[in-house]
């Protein structure tokens, strides 16, 4: 397979695409694995993109939504 697009996999090739790139979620202890299986469920039904839902999730983790919140530097030149 040369490309991973939707417009070029089928459903089933998509999900063997995310099993074998994020590994076996059943033996995840903390259950955190299961969330990213979860995470790119909308490539599997052909919904999105994987490069979207990476692009989303890191806008999120950068911006800080759904984060703890900073406390104050304390770092003073």
């Amino acid at each position: 397979m040369d490309s991973i697009l939707i417009k070029d996999t089928t459903r089933e090739e998509r999900e063997r695409i995310v099993a074998e790139s994020i590994g076996d979620v059943s033996g995840s202890c903390d259950g955190c694995m299961a969330g990213l299986a979860e995470m790119y469920q909308d490539y599997i039904d052909g919904k999105k993109e994987i490069h979207e839902i990476n692009m989303e999730f890191r806008a999120r983790y950068e911006s800080g939504v759904e984060g703890p919140e900073r406390g104050v530097c304390t770092y003073i030149r």
